[in-house]
């Protein structure tokens, strides 16, 4: 069946719609009334010979066959949409979307944006931060940043940077600098948040077995429990990327025990359907750039204002020698 011109319209409205799955808000987003877009969708419905929304009392939802017509609307509109935008290649803004996590945005990326944009002054980049998977359509993001095994249903999926968890926690908190063995660390309060992965797996890892892990602070996000372990709350088992910046700023200090391989890793995703732009080739090639530099740049803040010398040592993240704690703490502090 060839769809005719005249119901491209229709076709469009739909798309809108299929994306809100709420005629109403289709409706406010294409200045038009929540009955002509029922019209539209009615009259598509008509000609296709299926039921593309399924009608209820609180609204509409799409059918299986409306789905399968909405992704294709979408990636339609999307190829569109990236190639009018290229007719006119010396636009002076050109917009870049992403998502990622909450926590690596506040923690990784964000900090290093600077880099980028002074490599891309003309580039404007949209950050959507969620735990959820969003779609990848015309007007959602054109790449993410993701934390799993590599495999996601209708996404390309390159590996950015693998991670590892290891125990932190405030210097600040009583007992810490006490701590000699892992099996130590479970006589803190402890904080975890929803990784698959957690204490009982790295205290099977640091040897330390037969303990007692119910009574634990539990945080949904990883955020969250990063900055409870700051406060003093307890120790959190921690990735890498996400403790460096809280490291560096002696926020938090490493415990004693072994760095145990996460087994989820870190992967920029895209829409597997369409090729992706230059400007998200262009971040793409410099994410992958900065996953080999593990230093989290600090904000550009006059010495003299933070009283501090030029010079300043970081923390290593394999070491958790007390020794080089109590060395790093004399060195951020002076």
């Amino acid at each position: 069946m060839i769809l005719r011109p005249a119901l491209l319209p229709a076709l469009g409205v739909f798309a809108v719609a299929a994306r809100h799955q709420n005629f109403a808000h289709a409706a406010d987003e294409l200045h038009l009334t929540a009955s002509a877009v029922s019209h539209h969708v009615r009259r598509l419905e008509s000609l296709l010979g299926t039921v593309l929304f399924q009608r209820h009392a609180r609204g509409v939802r799409l059918t299986a066959e409306g789905r399968q017509l909405a992704d294709a609307a979408a990636a339609a509109l999307s190829d569109i949409n990236a190639v009018a935008g290229n007719l006119h290649p010396q636009a002076d803004v050109v917009p870049l979307r992403i998502t990622t996590l909450r926590s690596l945005s506040y923690c990784w990326l964000v900090p290093r944006l600077t880099r980028f944009t002074r490599l891309h002054p003309r580039m404007r980049i949209e950050l959507q931060t969620s735990s959820e998977l969003v779609r990848f359509d015309e007007n959602g993001p054109e790449l993410g940043i993701r934390y799993g095994l590599g495999q996601w249903p209708g996404l390309a999926a390159h590996h950015l940077m693998d991670d590892e968890l290891c125990p932190v926690a405030s210097p600040a908190l009583p007992g810490v600098s006490a701590l000699r063995e892992p099996a130590q660390i479970a006589t803190l309060p402890l904080v975890s948040d929803m990784s698959p992965q957690g204490w009982r797996d790295w205290f099977r890892a640091a040897g330390v077995r037969g303990l007692d892990l119910t009574a634990q602070h539990i945080f949904s996000d990883s955020t969250d429990a990063m900055r409870a372990a700051v406060y003093g709350i307890g120790a959190v088992l921690a990735r890498k990327h996400i403790a460096q910046p809280y490291l560096q700023r002696y926020e938090l200090v490493r415990l004693p025990g072994p760095a145990l391989k996460a087994r989820y890793a870190y992967y920029i995703v895209h829409a597997g359907h369409r090729p992706l732009s230059p400007t998200a080739v262009a971040f793409m090639d410099w994410l992958k750039r900065e996953a080999q530099d593990e230093r989290t740049p600090v904000p550009a803040l006059p010495d003299e204002l933070l009283n501090r010398p030029h010079d300043r040592t970081s923390h290593d993240w394999t070491s958790h020698d007390r020794t080089s704690h109590d060395r790093t703490s004399h060195d951020q502090r002076s």
